[in-house]
């Protein structure tokens, strides 16, 4: 049997752009298609052209092959082509016993036994699309960073925060919740910068829109980056905090921040009846569209006094409590519900994601994110793959997003993930339909299904 070889040489090239995002591509930037030409089948007048992709060799193409007609009359008459040779069974190492096989009906492990199988039966998925990213800003215009939170920044709101976003968007997040830092010298014990529409968040808000109109904005509905006590609510003189007046002030506060255009406005002071009223305020102004994402810290150490602490956080002991919050903030026309922290309350996000129909949440803290990142620069662990471990967890446990620091570095490293299996990467949707176009017209032996390419616009 005679056989030719007919190299196919396809170079695409890597496109660097706006869509273009992840890590540096790991593939050869020339891939070649073989073609062997196969003439040795009888009553075949024509030949069969067999594609391959693994051979570095030169030469021209010729479109030649057979109808499906022909092919079956070949092999009806015996003319079967072959096939490569069943691979030899493996070689164990030396010295390993000879012991008869197990009686085992059931072997999970033949699930696992490839990164593709792996993949195949994996239970929870995690995408850019997960993670909200918690932005800090400020009036000034530097970028300052936060020394106990390593690679985060109180970000200037006029260009630090545009360029931060846009970031975050290129690798497909596109949702961020704004956090402010405010002028000592206006705040005061009732928090009224808090909605004042001019203030630092609505401020931001507005800039973000304009020009980003599609971004997923959330902002934090509490008095305590207003107040000069530094409390989520007004404080009366004997410690005690005001509930109803403080839910007063709350009110205006989402109502201003929905004016400014945030799409998504939470609640974080646990006042009680707080949400319902919010949904109130923003239904009379109009506002029926902004959703609301109710936060629920647990117990944990805050630096406060214990008597503002312990009014505000839940018990860490209870778990009945979370349920009692979950149906009252339902009841009031909650649409999100998230805890905080994340990580130590896996069972919380679990025991709410079987009792309640709304959306979780889980807020990967500051607490949990320098964490990692410390036993990553003393070199205890791997700092990305327990990111992406702790971030998994979040998933699993039920949490439909994710409040985490690490939203730009976790995208990142799924785009490099997903790069490195992928046989072509990083090109725009034009540039790739030209290259597919007018390759399949010169080779339509080509499976399509070789071809995966993602682009900031559509991260799978």
């Amino acid at each position: 049997m005679a056989s030719s070889i007919f190299n196919a040489p396809c170079t695409v090239p890597a496109v660097k752009g706006k869509n273009y995002f992840g890590l540096k591509p790991t593939v050869p930037s020339k891939l070649r298609f073989n073609v062997a030409k196969k003439t040795s089948i009888e009553g075949c007048p024509k030949v069969v052209f067999i594609v391959r992709a693994c051979e570095k060799k030169d030469g021209p193409i010729k479109k030649l092959g057979l109808s499906d007609a022909e092919c079956e009359a070949a092999v009806a008459a015996g003319n079967v082509p072959k096939a490569p040779p069943v691979p030899p069974k493996p070689a164990a190492p030396a010295g390993t016993p000879v012991v008869p096989s197990l009686p085992l009906s059931r072997r999970p492990r033949r699930n696992r036994k490839s990164p593709a199988m792996r993949a195949s039966f994996q239970e929870t998925s995690i995408s850019a699309a997960n993670f909200v990213y918690p932005l800090f800003i400020h009036e000034g215009q530097e970028d300052t960073p936060i020394g106990a939170m390593p690679g985060c920044y109180r970000l200037g709101w006029r260009h630090g925060l545009v360029e931060e976003v846009a970031k975050a968007r290129d690798v497909g997040v596109n949702s961020i919740v704004l956090f402010p830092k405010v002028p000592d010298a206006l705040k005061t014990s009732t928090g009224d910068e808090a909605y004042n529409d001019n203030g630092l968040v609505p401020r931001a808000i507005r800039l973000l829109k304009d020009k980003y109109p599609d971004l997923v904005i959330y902002t934090d509905v509490a008095l305590d980056p207003y107040s000069s006590d530094g409390h989520d609510g007004i404080v009366r003189e004997d410690g005690v905090i005001m509930n109803d007046e403080t839910v007063y002030q709350l009110c205006k506060q989402a109502v201003s921040q929905a004016r400014a255009g945030a799409d998504v406005v939470s609640p974080s002071d646990m006042m009680d009846g707080r949400v319902g009223a919010i949904r109130e305020a923003l239904d009379a102004e109009g506002f029926q569209h902004v959703c609301q994402f109710i936060l629920w810290p647990i117990s944990r150490g805050t630096g406060l006094k214990p008597t503002f602490w312990r009014q505000k956080d839940m018990n860490l002991a209870n778990y009945r409590e979370a349920l009692v919050e979950a149906h009252a903030d339902e009841s009031e026309g909650a649409d999100i519900l998230l805890v905080k922290p994340g990580l130590p309350y896996l069972d919380i996000i679990r025991l709410l994601r079987d009792k309640s129909p709304l959306p979780i949440a889980a807020y990967q803290v500051s607490g949990e994110y320098s964490m990692i990142k410390a036993g990553g620069v003393l070199k205890m662990i791997d700092e990305e793959r327990v990111m992406m471990e702790s971030l998994m967890c979040l998933r699993r446990a039920g949490a439909d997003i994710i409040l985490t620091y690490f939203a730009l570095q976790a995208a990142r490293c799924l785009c490099g993930e997903k790069r490195h299996h992928w046989d072509l990467i990083g090109f725009t949707n034009t540039s790739l339909t030209n290259i597919l176009f007018h390759f399949f017209q010169s080779s339509p032996v080509l499976s399509f299904s070789s071809l995966v390419f993602c682009t900031s616009k559509a991260v799978p």
